[in-house]
């Protein structure tokens, strides 16, 4: 099992060779390391693959030695850090803090709490810190056990300034998204993850945290009564009409009318389900109860949030095979690529995304042939034949193109988005992404093909993209 280590080193040569010793000598591997100046001087993030037990090893050690802090007091300075920590109301909670602050030898020269008539009681401290070394190290450790916020302090070093930094942001995703204190643990060790990426490509520290942050503010504050789709809707026959569902952000749902029967293509995020249900509830008579069946045109977290609302889920050999990785826990082929996974794990925690019930998901086919778009079956709704066609994996393995000749309608994913129809929220929304994945397309030369060639062989068809504005070539 994989474990990320927050430590607190100081700037010295030698400090992460203790580390390091500590980790290999109970067996561990650490697979990835990363430190950046620019946010904090002395954070470590250190990713180790070892057992459970090794990792109870590993972390009794790195805690005996203080994560490395330097303790030498030579020269420090006393201060006094005024801090307010966010409890549960419950016995004991302030118990691990206390310990912390005799690990690191901390007075408390000013405490006050009180019940407030919520489940949490906020606990006022004044920390007498006679190292201020240790500063960091200190606030560091409380992070990972309950909210803290740093009220007060002078600017002794830019390890204390770091160390602000990273806990006000863990704070703030804490409080756009609701979190508990383990996810938001998780949350910074994503953010971490996808800096250090961007760092590698010149790009600032700041503006990705910056970008994270406007990402989950995004999709969280249109929820509720800010959630205002445009809908829209052609009538293709005299027994069947297309809705379409544009939100702010996260696919485009498509759905497909009949007397009897709806069928939906691809359906947005997951945090958006109740908004989403109420609004089928609006659009069709009798919702609750008429038979409902979705295709998939390919798994991205924007595209099949709702999937547990359909009886079938139609889809591509590929996609299926995703959420079996999903289901089990496994990286799925969006995570595998290095560039895009901490955005998408992310993704799951900002929109509460669960995996669909395998049992409610039909591959119509597997790709054989070697064609752009290669034909691996069809499905019949309404008395209409609808045709899949998987691309390469130029979007990501498995995208799929799902296509009704008699209809002339095409149902193309995030092969093909329609960027000039965006709404202006739209616009804002989807230029977090690029930047937060390095790129949206798994191989852009191939996505580049797929939908050069869509674009030419249906330019006479109504193309329903993943994002956007219907389109009427």
């Amino acid at each position: 099992m994989k474990k990320t280590y927050v430590t607190k080193m100081p700037d010295k040569a030698g400090a992460f060779l203790v580390a390091g010793k500590i980790i290999a000598s109970h067996g561990g591997n650490i697979v990835r390391v990363n430190y950046n100046k620019a946010v904090d001087l002395h954070t470590l993030f250190i990713e180790v693959s070892a057992s459970e037990e090794e990792h109870s090893q590993i972390q009794d050690e790195l805690k005996k030695c203080g994560y490395l802090t330097d303790e030498d007091k030579d020269g420090t300075e006393s201060q006094i850090l005024m801090i307010v920590l966010t409890l549960p109301d419950v016995s004991g909670a302030v118990m691990p803090v206390l310990e912390i602050l005799h690990k690191h030898s901390v007075n408390i020269s000013y405490i006050s709490s009180q019940e407030n008539g919520t489940g949490f009681q906020y606990f006022k401290m004044g920390l007498f810190i006679e190292n201020t070394s240790e500063i960091s190290s200190l606030i560091g450790e409380i992070s990972q056990v309950c909210e803290i916020k740093i009220l007060d302090y002078e600017v002794t070093d830019r390890l204390l300034d770091g160390t602000v930094f990273y806990v006000t942001f863990a704070n703030e995703m804490r409080k756009i998204l609701g979190l508990d204190q383990e996810t938001t643990n998780q949350v910074l060790v994503h953010a971490n993850r996808m800096m250090q990426l961007l760092d590698e490509q010149k790009k600032s520290p700041l503006k990705t945290f910056d970008y994270i942050r406007r990402f989950a503010s995004f999709v969280r504050e249109r929820k509720g009564e800010n959630f205002k789709p445009d809908v829209s809707f052609i009538t293709l026959n005299d027994k069947m009409t297309l809705f379409t569902i544009e939100p702010p952000c996260g696919s485009n749902t498509y759905v497909l009318q009949t007397d009897d029967e709806l069928l939906f293509v691809d359906c947005g995020f997951a945090c958006y389900r109740s908004e989403m249900v109420a609004l089928f509830k609006e659009l069709f008579h009798g919702y609750s109860t008429i038979k409902k069946s979705a295709f998939i045109t390919h798994g991205d977290l924007d595209h099949v949030g709702i999937l547990s609302e359909f009886d079938a889920i139609y889809m591509s050999g590929n996609c299926y095979d995703n959420f079996v990785l999903d289901v089990s826990g496994t990286a799925d082929f969006r995570e595998q690529n290095p560039l895009h996974e901490p955005y998408c794990r992310l993704s799951r925690i900002i929109s509460g995304y669960v995996p669909p019930a395998l049992e409610k998901c039909i591959v119509i086919g597997r790709r054989e042939s070697d064609d752009i778009l290669a034909p691996i079956g069809s499905h019949f709704f309404g008395g209409k034949r609808f045709d899949f066609y998987e691309g390469k994996g130029g979007h990501v393995r498995g995208d799929t193109v799902i296509v009704c000749d008699e209809l002339k309608l095409v149902f193309s994913g995030d092969i093909y988005v329609n960027i000039k129809g965006f709404s202006n929220e739209q616009k804002e929304f989807n230029a977090l992404a690029p930047f937060l994945m390095t790129g949206v397309d798994s191989d852009p030369k191939l996505a580049r093909k797929a939908r050069d060639y869509l674009v030419s062989k249906y330019s006479d068809y109504i193309i329903c993209p993943g994002h956007g504005a219907v389109k009427k070539f």
